[in-house]
């Protein structure tokens, strides 16, 4: 009888992980030739090159991989979350409640992300940097999601290996920022100013809040 409410606590996962690979399959299926440039995006530029357009920021493709990558990184915020114990793995409801957060917080700051970046004109590059950006954030999802598999059914994992993986999340995330940067340092060295408000008002000061209010709450 225990062994079968274990089972049941974890089928709300498990659905979201067939339905994450489900996603992806459609992904490759439907966009077949994006989806092979995208796979290559760390060893080829052909993938932003391609795709550069800002219209390719909100596509279909990009809408099931989104998908995703807030469900796989949901998952990593809640199984850290557990094994610090300040949550269940296991909890829908906390699963729920990360996932609107990290959705809200996202979609925001596209949006205020646009208003800004149209007000101290700099449309263009705010638009490409994006798209590297969430290309790279993208791909991370993605790769994060068999980990997050492998973490929510073990029972055994050790906080240094825990600690490695938040760590080289973090790293990944702020050589993106850096690789970005460096592509976009020509147009960005003639209007400084203006991208150092740029990247404190959007870049750096929602994530401050949101650090702010995990170790408050």
């Amino acid at each position: 009888m225990i062994t079968q409410r274990v089972i049941d606590a974890n089928d709300w996962a498990t659905v979201l992980f067939v339905l994450c690979l489900a996603l992806i399959a459609i992904a490759r299926t439907v966009f077949e030739k994006r989806f092979a440039d995208f796979s290559r995006l760390l060893v080829s530029d052909k993938y932003i090159n391609v795709y550069k357009d800002s219209g390719h920021v909100v596509s279909g493709f990009t809408t099931l991989l989104f998908l995703v990558q807030l469900i796989s990184f949901a998952f990593f915020i809640q199984i850290a979350l557990d094994h610090f114990d300040h949550g269940s793995k296991t909890d829908w409801i906390l699963f729920v409640r990360i996932f609107t957060l990290l959705s809200v917080f996202i979609l925001s700051k596209f949006l205020v992300d646009k208003i800004i970046a149209a007000a101290f004109k700099i449309d263009e590059v705010a638009e490409q940097y994006n798209l590297r950006k969430v290309s790279y954030r993208t791909y991370l999802g993605l790769i994060l999601l068999p980990i997050n598999i492998i973490l929510f059914y073990s029972n055994n994992i050790s906080d240094l290996f825990i600690f490695i993986l938040i760590c080289a999340v973090l790293i990944i995330n702020l050589l993106t920022y850096l690789l970005s940067l460096r592509n976009y340092q020509k147009f960005i060295g003639g209007k400084l100013f203006y991208f150092i408000l740029y990247l404190c008002a959007l870049e750096i000061a929602p994530y401050y809040f949101m650090y702010y209010w995990f170790t408050k709450n």
